[in-house]
C-alpha cells in the first residue's frame, strides 16, 4: 500500500519528536529530524531516518525559524510538515507558509489556530455559540473603569490573563479593588514582553477548581468527535506536572455533557485535526470553557492508554484527507492512567533548572508501563529548552493500582547527572488528598510547600551533620598521624559516612 505522505518532516525535538516519528514508522512513513547545535548528539536526530541542521541552540535561530524549518523540508523532499507541541506548533505563519509552498501542515487551518489562539477573539466566538464561560470581560478594553465595573458585578476574586499565550504569563489574581491598577499593568507589561502583545482581559476567578480537558477529533468529511477527558489539576506555576484519565470527579452524565459541549467548540471555531478544549470545573458541579489548544498535547499518551486509539498515527490520517477510524466511533475507557512529567529540575530545591550530562539512564519496564524518552545516557542536558526529557505513562485497571504502579515506577527510574522532580511526584501521589482523589490547580500550593519547608530544614541539618562529622574525623585522622607517622589521609567517601545516588544508600 502507498504510504499517505512520502516522507514528514517532524519541526521538533526530544521526546515529542521521536513519538512523531514512531507514528510515521507505524505507517510506513519516512521521517526527517531537524536539529540545532545543542542538539548535534540528540537522540532525536538519529531516530529520523534523515537528519538537517538547522541552526545554533537558540531556539529563535534554529526552532523557531519558520523558513529554516520550510527549507529543510523542501530539500529533503518531504510533503508533510508535523510540528509536535511547543515552538512552532500554534503559530499560524508555519501552518500558512506550508500552505504556500505545498506542504500539508499536519494540524489544524490557520484561521483556527488564529481564532482559538486569542482567548479574547474565541471567548466571544464561543459565548456566541452558547458555550459556558466564566463570569467577566467579553472583550478586552483599555478602560481600566470597565476592569473595575466587571470585577465588581463578577465578585473578588478575578483573574487577569494575556489574550495571547499560555503558561501563566500575563496572569495576575486580583483580590481587591486596591491591587486592580497594579495588577493590570504589571499583566500588560508581562503580555508584552512574552508574547509581543499586550491584550488583557478580567474574568471570575474560579476557587479550588478542577482542570478537566476534552480530546477531539476532526476530519476533514464532517466527522467530529471527542475522546474522553483528561484531568490535569495537579500544576506548578499554572504548568500541568501529573495528569491522569478518567476523572474521577466526572459522572456519565456530566462527562456526555462536557464532551458534546467540546465537539461544539470545534465545529464553532471550523476546526480539523486534533485539539484539546479545556475547561474548569468547580466545586458545585459547573464548568467553564477556558481555551482551545491546536496541537497535539504532552499529555496524550493517557488517552491512547485507555482507549488504545494512537492520536498520533490519526493526526496523519486526518491530514491525509482520511475519514476518522472506524474505532473512533465505537470508543471505551477501560482502566485508569497517569503520565509523570520528567523535568530537569531539582525537586528537592524549589525545581531550579538542573544542567550537565547524562551519566547513567534506565528506564522502568513492565505491563502496563510506557516511558516515552528524548534523553540517553551520555546526552548534554542543557537551559536552551524546555526542562521535559521525558513522560512516565502508566496504566492499570482502577486508579488505587495505577497509583501504586506509578509510585513503584518512579522509584525505578535511573536518572543520573542530573537532578530531576521524581521524588516530588511521589510524594504528591502518596499524599493523602490525591489518593483520595480531592485533586484541585491548588494542590501543590496548599498541600506540598510545607514539604518544600521540611526539606530545606532536612538539608540544612545534614549538612551540619556532615561538618560535624567531617571535623570529628579529620581529628582522629590527624591523631593518627602524629602517633604512627603512616597513616594515609581518609578519602572524601570515608569522610562523609554514608552517602546516596538516587534511590540507594551506600554506607
Amino acid at each position: 500500500m502507498k504510504p499517505l505522505f512520502n516522507k514528514i518532516l517532524v519541526a521538533n525535538r526530544s521526546e515529542i519528536a521521536i513519538r512523531v516519528m514512531n507514528a510515521c514508522r507505524t505507517l510506513g512513513i519516512p521521517s526527517v529530524a531537524v536539529y540545532s547545535d545543542a542538539d548535534s548528539n540528540s537522540k532525536h536526530r538519529y531516530y529520523a531516518d534523515e537528519s538537517v541542521h538547522i541552526g545554533a541552540s537558540s531556539p529563535r535561530e534554529s526552532y523557531l525559524d519558520i523558513e529554516k524549518i520550510i527549507n529543510a523540508a523542501k530539500q529533503t523532499g518531504c510533503d508533510a510538515i508535523h510540528p509536535g507541541y511547543g515552538f512552532l506548533a500554534e503559530n499560524p505563519i508555519l501552518a500558512q507558509r506550508c500552505e504556500e509552498e505545498k506542504l500539508t501542515f499536519i494540524g489544524p487551518s490557520p484561521d483556527a489556530i488564529r481564532l482559538l489562539g486569542n482567548k479574547v477573539a474565541s471567548r466571544v466566538k464561543m459565548a456566541d455559540a452558547g458555550i459556558p464561560l466564566i463570569p467577566g470581560m467579553k472583550d478586552s478594553s483599555a478602560d481600566i473603569n470597565l476592569y473595575r465595573e466587571t470585577a465588581q458585578k463578577a465578585g473578588y476574586p478575578v483573574l487577569i490573563k494575556a489574550a495571547a499565550g499560555g503558561g501563566g504569563k500575563g496572569m495576575r489574581i486580583v483580590n481587591s479593588e486596591d491591587e486592580l491598577g497594579a495588577a493590570l499593568e504589571a499583566a500588560r507589561r508581562e503580555a508584552k514582553n512574552a508574547f509581543d502583545d499586550d491584550t488583557v482581559y478580567l474574568e471570575k476567578y474560579i476557587v479550588n477548581p478542577r482542570h478537566i480537558e476534552f480530546q477531539v477529533l476532526a476530519d476533514n468529511h464532517g466527522n467530529t468527535i471527542h475522546v474522553f477527558e483528561r484531568e490535569g489539576s495537579i500544576q506548578r506555576r499554572h504548568q500541568k506536572s501529573i495528569e491522569e484519565t478518567p476523572s474521577v470527579a466526572l459522572d456519565d452524565e456530566l462527562r456526555a455533557k462536557m464532551g458534546a459541549d467540546a465537539v461544539k467548540v470545534a465545529k464553532t471555531a471550523g476546526y480539523r485535526n486534533a485539539g484539546t478544549v479545556e475547561f474548569l470545573l468547580d466545586e458545585t458541579g459547573h464548568y467553564y470553557f477556558l481555551e482551545m489548544n491546536t496541537r497535539i498535547q504532552v499529555e496524550h499518551p493517557i488517552t491512547e492508554m485507555v482507549t488504545g486509539v494512537d492520536l498520533v498515527v490519526e493526526q496523519i490520517r486526518i491530514a491525509a484527507g482520511l475519514e476518522l477510524s472506524e474505532q473512533l466511533h465505537h470508543l471505551t475507557q477501560r482502566g485508569h492512567a497517569i503520565e509523570c512529567r520528567i523535568y530537569a529540575e531539582d525537586g528537592e530545591n524549589n525545581f531550579m533548572p538542573s544542567t550537565g550530562k547524562i551519566l547513567f539512564y534506565s528506564e522502568p519496564v513492565g505491563p502496563g508501563i510506557r516511558v516515552d524518552s528524548g534523553i540517553v545516557a551520555g546526552m548534554d542536558i542543557t537551559i536552551d529548552y524546555d526542562p521535559i526529557m521525558a513522560k512516565l505513562i502508566v496504566h492499570a485497571p482502577t486508579r488505587e493500582l495505577a497509583i501504586k504502579k506509578m509510585v513503584d515506577a518512579l522509584n525505578a527510574y535511573k536518572i543520573l547527572g542530573v537532578r530531576t522532580s521524581k521524588k516530588f511526584m511521589i510524594d504528591c501521589m502518596l499524599h493523602p488528598e490525591f489518593t483520595a482523589g480531592r485533586t484541585y490547580t491548588n494542590f501543590i500550593e496548599n498541600h506540598m510547600s510545607n514539604r518544600e519547608d521540611e526539606s530545606n530544614t532536612y538539608r540544612h541539618l545534614a549538612v551540619a551533620a556532615a561538618a560535624v562529622a567531617s571535623m570529628t574525623t579529620n581529628s582522629k585522622s590527624t591523631a593518627q598521624l602524629s602517633e604512627t607517622g603512616g597513616a594515609t589521609i581518609p578519602s572524601p567517601w570515608e569522610i562523609i559516612g554514608a552517602w546516596q545516588i538516587g534511590d540507594s544508600i551506600h554506607v
